[in-house]
């Protein structure tokens, strides 16, 4: 029969002439005959020669082995299980060669364009800065202020590359920002010059300083009345970054963005920044780098902003990031240029993706598409497997958690459907609303997905009885008549907080409205008279005012005695439809006859009101 035996791992390793085998025991002939690349029957008679016996999967003495190995022009190294020493030397053997990569690494480098990203509060106009800058008015076409399309650009100064990142200053990008800022060299903070530093600006700043990069402030809208330089220095005083010329260690360029003034300075201060920090990359390494954002173009499938960390991307090349790999069909560049490579620190839109990346993922380049789509897919199954396992413990159910899940289940709960055009504003679209807070109800996001919104949407929504919010997206065509008939709400948005506060509206809608008792009017009966085979309770009204029909309960001290509407009411012998305080009236509540002096009826209305959340 066919005897299969396993095979040790063996590698060779050259250093400088000398070749090092290393494997583990046992040495089995044929095996070794491979290590050595020598055919087995001329190990075993190599062996004969020696007076050792042995066939092909007979293993042979350490000792012999090397004996063979050197006469071949290989040293032996036997690792033993648990045989420290060796395992150090190893160690220490590949620490050198890292060390040796890190030098080679060295001689590569060289430098490359900053990584400026512009940070500060709402208005205090970090767009039109850009604009100026790029020299394009985009600001204009833009809804509710907020940028949309996180993008990168490149420009030339001085016939010098800067990269900016373009990143939206709303508080629900936070978690994007927070990202964007480990790919960023420079951190440039918008400061309005009449408003000085904002809520935001302060946040801006924690992120910058959290990620250790260097900071410059560009203090905007000079032109405006009302512009007071001293004062955002003074406010830089407090918040330990003193400017230059107070003594501290922080640039501050006084600019204009809409008159252009000052942003030569600006980028003359990021240029001679970028050149104290020494910024370097190597262009030959494989390609790595980062996910700026990522959308479903139309005509082109999944698109990826990314910035290029070091080596250098091909029209060609295989990457993986996370659960998703592409072959780079094309690159872009931010005026929509085809590029045939990405150098580092350039900014390019790549297309062939098998899906949407998230932002601020890191991407890799592998030898093929194979590797990359292998690669992937254990990512898939990682996530999945967490997934389920998350799902799947089973779970200690004891009474009080019973009665709190039959209370959940009896909850009310608005359930949404987000879809957005880019994956940024669905991260900033889930933190918007999962910022809202409330005991009574509860919000469930079923699924978050980038592009339009399409007829398979509104069949899930009908299905899970759920809403669907579009966020800076269309719809597909028919899906308007489908979601009708499927009685599916379907609300589209282009600016954020309009969205958190529909969203809180649709929440308070599902609660039973709170019902509110407002007091009208009292009456204090002073005396009671016959009329018509009953009593009439002769009042003065104290306060408000007493109107026919009128909802009203008659109070005995304490003790409610009757509650119902006001039947008869009286100015002597003519009906009324109201009296007001300080007159008499004669009242008669439904058929009710037991008045006493001294009782008090008030009348109330009662309204329903939104509940709060």
């Amino acid at each position: 029969g066919v005897q299969t035996c396993a095979l040790p791992i063996f590698s060779v390793t050259t250093e400088g002439d000398i070749k090092i085998i290393h494997l583990k025991p046992p040495i089995v002939v044929r095996d070794f005959a491979t290590a050595l690349g020598l055919k087995p029957f001329k190990v075993i008679s190599e062996m004969m020669e020696m007076g050792i016996f042995a066939s092909m999967t007979q293993s042979i003495d350490e000792t012999v082995a090397s004996k063979i190995a050197e006469k071949h022009g290989f040293l032996l190294d036997i690792k033993h299980r648990g045989d420290a020493t060796t395992q150090q030397a190893q160690k220490e053997k590949d620490k050198d060669k890292a060390k040796a990569a890190a030098e080679d690494e060295s001689k590569f480098l060289v430098p490359r364009p900053p990584v400026v990203c512009i940070l500060g509060h709402v208005d205090h106009g970090k767009t039109s800065l850009l604009d100026a800058i790029r020299k394009a008015n985009v600001a204009a076409g833009e809804a509710g202020g907020i940028t949309q399309h996180i993008g990168a650009y490149q420009i030339e100064f001085n016939s010098r590359k800067i990269t900016f990142l373009d990143t939206p200053g709303h508080a629900a990008f936070q978690k994007m920002r927070a990202r964007g800022a480990s790919v960023t060299d420079i951190a440039v903070l918008v400061v309005a010059a009449d408003d000085g530093f904002m809520p935001q600006t302060d946040e801006a700043l924690k992120h910058a300083q959290d990620a250790k990069v260097t900071l410059l402030v560009a203090v905007n809208k000079m032109d405006v009345k009302g512009a007071n330089l001293d004062q955002v220095k003074a406010q830089m005083q407090q918040r330990n970054i003193p400017p230059v010329d107070w003594g501290g260690e922080v640039e501050v360029v006084p600019v204009s963005a809409l008159k252009g003034t000052g942003i030569p300075e600006l980028l003359e201060m990021i240029q001679l920044q970028a050149d104290v920090l020494e910024l370097k990359a190597n262009p030959k390494a494989p390609a790595s780098g980062v996910v700026i954002e990522s959308q479903i173009d139309v005509g082109r499938g999944p698109v990826a902003t990314v910035i290029v960390q070091r080596g250098t991307l091909k029209v060609g090349d295989a990457i993986v990031c996370g659960p998703h790999w592409a072959k780079v069909r094309a690159l872009f560049d931010d005026q929509g240029n085809n590029l045939k490579e990405a150098l580092p620190a350039t900014p390019v839109r790549v297309i062939g993706w098998s899906g949407t990346p998230d932002s601020g993922a890191q991407f890799k380049a592998v030898k093929n598409a194979r590797e990359a789509e292998g690669l992937a897919e254990e990512e898939q199954q990682k996530q999945r497997k967490a997934a389920t396992s998350a799902d799947a413990a089973p779970k200690e159910v004891s009474v009080e958690t019973l009665f709190a899940n039959i209370a959940a289940t009896q909850q009310k709960t608005l359930k949404v459907i987000i879809k957005t055009d880019v994956f940024g504003s669905s991260e900033a679209v889930r933190n918007v609303l999962e910022g809202i807070k409330s005991t009574k109800v509860s919000l469930e996001i079923v699924s978050t997905d980038v592009g339009l919104v399409t007829k398979n949407d509104v069949l899930m929504a009908s299905a899970a009885g759920t809403l669907i919010l579009g966020f800076n997206t269309k719809l597909e065509n028919g899906v308007t008549p489908l979601a009708k008939h499927h009685g599916v709400r379907i609300e589209t948005f282009s600016i954020i907080y309009e969205l958190g506060d529909k969203v809180r509206e649709m929440m308070a809608d599902l609660l039973e409205p709170d019902i509110k008792e407002i007091k009208t009017g009292a009456a204090e009966v002073r005396a009671t008279f016959p009329l018509a085979k009953g009593f009439v309770a002769g009042c003065l009204v104290t306060e408000g005012k007493v109107n026919r029909n009128a909802t009203a309960r008659l109070r005995r001290g304490r003790e409610i005695v009757h509650e119902g509407k006001v039947a008869t009411l009286k100015r002597f012998k003519d009906d009324a439809n109201e009296v007001r305080a300080g007159l008499e009236c004669g009242i008669k509540l439904d058929d009710f006859n037991g008045y006493q002096v001294g009782d008090v009826i008030e009348c109330f209305e009662i309204q329903k009101v939104r509940a709060a959340l």
